[in-house]
């Protein structure tokens, strides 16, 4: 979807400035949101592509006036209540109002370190990869209502395909419960120009990794 997660190529939000030596939580409430979250997820109602596209719809001027962890928490929240595991009003509260859940998974202590490690979804197809390291390819021009991987700048672009990484979990359904449909994920290259067009630094390049489905022969 077109929302204001897919900042690439967007102007007046300032410069990126690093934080020098920066921690790994700013307070003490964002590992707990790491923690809360992590322990939510194990209870297997949703995918990855679920939770992002959780908070892909978090409006844009709340989305964009909230930090990392906030986001985070607020997508958590409209997880917890599609899927039946607290009300509106529950977690406006901060306390149960129910006493009919349903059993869950639990993630324990010494689970996690498996969790965190579980790796990427690679799973197997029957078609051999379209097409091929060194072809050029043309990015669909898609504008969906629902998840996508593929960044609003890089839509109608040609590119180049620099490597085939093999082959993954679709998102685009994954997100919605339509099944993992796995495809073929390519990195594709694209010029700064092509991108940014002719005030663009001509010796920059993006990279971006590209569905199957995403592509077209140019």
């Amino acid at each position: 979807m077109n929302g204001p997660h897919d900042l690439g190529g967007q102007m007046g939000f300032g410069p990126v400035a690093p934080e020098k030596n920066e921690p790994v939580f700013h307070a003490g409430w964002e590992k707990r949101a790491l923690g809360i979250t992590l322990c939510c997820d194990a209870l297997g109602a949703w995918t990855i592509d679920e939770s992002r596209h959780s908070m892909e719809g978090i409006p844009p001027a709340a989305y964009l006036a909230a930090s990392y962890y906030e986001k985070w928490i607020r997508g958590l929240h409209i997880l917890l209540e599609r899927h039946g595991f607290a009300t509106r009003d529950e977690l406006l509260s901060g306390h149960k109002q129910r006493d009919d859940l349903r059993s869950r998974n639990i993630l324990k202590p010494e689970m996690v370190a498996d969790m965190l490690a579980s790796g990427p979804s690679q799973r197997a197809v029957d078609t051999p990869p379209l097409f091929s390291t060194g072809q050029r390819v043309r990015t669909r021009i898609l504008h969906p209502t629902t998840h996508t991987r593929l960044p609003r700048y890089a839509r109608g672009k040609t590119g180049m395909v620099d490597a085939i990484q093999g082959s993954y979990v679709f998102p685009d359904t994954n997100a919605h419960g339509k099944g993992e449909n796995p495809q073929w994920l390519y990195t594709v290259v694209f010029d700064a120009v092509e991108l940014w067009g002719s005030d663009s630094d001509p010796s920059s390049s993006v990279s971006i990794d590209a569905w199957e489905s995403y592509l077209e022969q140019f």
